[in-house]
């Protein structure tokens, strides 16, 4: 992806209310050998920008004055109540450079999961994302959690899941639940459900025959 800024000399909170009002946010660059840059961005793309998943964990083409370098998006603060980014902070990546990045987790086929075929259970996201390691070029957009084998009573946790190549969980020894599923309190399982009627049966006393009327 793509991104426009501008170098900016001035700084301070005077500075930056200044490129608020005109529609611009201030941000900077920092990492690498190089000194960090305070840059300044288009408000309103940025706004939208961060809507985009990818934006957060995509390798960004960073351009200033026909000049492009490559960056990760690192922090940025939103206004309290406003449409209105703050500030936003961007690291220099080399292609190489072993990078420690927060990765959005996707969750797919729930719906034909045991746990949720057969018992009505309902699956539970424990984590939204996952710290990685990886060099900049294995960097993925995203990781993809199937739970298309999960069952009631049963966890994934981070040990679980396919990680694409070149990338490692950081999770501190810990092996981390992903995601679990487990019947709401009070519903019965559409498997304990279609049983019912036959226990029943099987319960049920003989019935006495009737007597011959005299």
């Amino acid at each position: 992806m793509k991104v426009i800024a501008f170098n900016r000399n001035l700084q301070g909170s005077g500075a930056s209310r200044r490129l608020r009002t005109a529609g611009q946010t201030p941000g900077i660059i920092y990492g690498g050998a190089e000194a960090p840059v305070l840059i300044a961005l288009d408000g309103n793309a940025l706004y939208h920008a961060l809507k985009k998943e990818a934006f957060h964990s995509s390798i960004l083409d960073l351009e200033i004055d026909g000049k492009s370098q490559q960056v990760l998006l690192r922090d940025f603060q939103m206004h309290a109540f406003k449409q209105l980014v703050l500030h936003a902070d961007f690291q220099r990546v080399d292609a190489n450079s072993r990078l420690h990045k927060k990765i959005a987790l996707h969750f797919i086929n729930a719906d034909v999961s045991p746990a949720v075929k057969l018992h009505g259970a309902t699956v539970s996201h424990v984590l939204s994302e996952l710290e990685v390691s990886c060099v900049a070029t294995d960097l993925p957009e995203f990781i993809t959690v199937d739970l298309s084998n999960i069952d009631v009573g049963h966890s994934i946790h981070v040990s679980d899941l396919a990680l694409p190549k070149g990338v490692s969980a950081l999770t501190h020894g810990k092996n981390l639940t992903v995601a679990t599923a487990a019947v709401p309190a009070g519903q019965v399982s559409a498997e304990a459900t279609a049983e019912a009627p036959a226990a029943a049966a099987a319960a049920a006393p003989a019935a006495k025959p009737a007597k011959a009327k005299k």
